[in-house]
């Protein structure tokens, strides 16, 4: 097994969540039923500083589960560079989407949803990012808490 690379600084690892948020296309969401019932699914994403907007058909599971409390958890990357966001969720149809959102999603997929009455948007407010690649990147890994980025 190769040594890991040494630990990032904090900064260094707000700067490479933000790169992932900024460029990468797809998160894992992870929701449950009020039964509990567990629903994991990749959906195509784009960050706009301050929020993650997904679409997904309104007969989704994760678009089904956000309804009672809009909790649900997002991953990019993979085990050994992950960014973990823990975030409050709406779902948004898409007549109700702002214009600049929507004309973003469509830009970065070359798919617009708006208009498509199977299909909603789900609006993701991050309230906590943690990020780390191995076991020495876990001490820190604490990147947005409370809603907020630490200074």
């Amino acid at each position: 097994m190769a040594r890991p690379e040494p630990a990032r600084s904090r900064e260094q690892r707000e700067q490479d969540a933000l790169h992932r948020l900024e460029r990468d296309t797809d998160a894992w969401v992870s929701t449950a039923s009020a039964d509990g019932t567990p629903a994991l699914v990749p959906l195509w994403f784009v960050w706009d500083g301050e929020t993650l907007l997904m679409a997904t058909r309104r007969t989704n599971p994760t678009a089904v589960n956000l309804a009672p409390d809009g909790r649900a958890h997002r991953t990019l990357g993979h085990p050994r560079d992950v960014v973990m966001i823990e975030a409050t969720a709406e779902v948004v149809e898409g007549t109700d989407l702002p214009t600049a959102s929507g004309n973003a999603f469509a830009a970065k997929f070359s798919w617009d949803p708006r208009g498509r009455s199977a299909w909603v948007y789900l609006r993701f407010t991050p309230y906590a990012i943690r990020a780390w690649r191995e076991f020495n990147e876990q001490s820190g890994r604490d990147l947005m808490a409370d809603s907020h980025w630490p200074a």
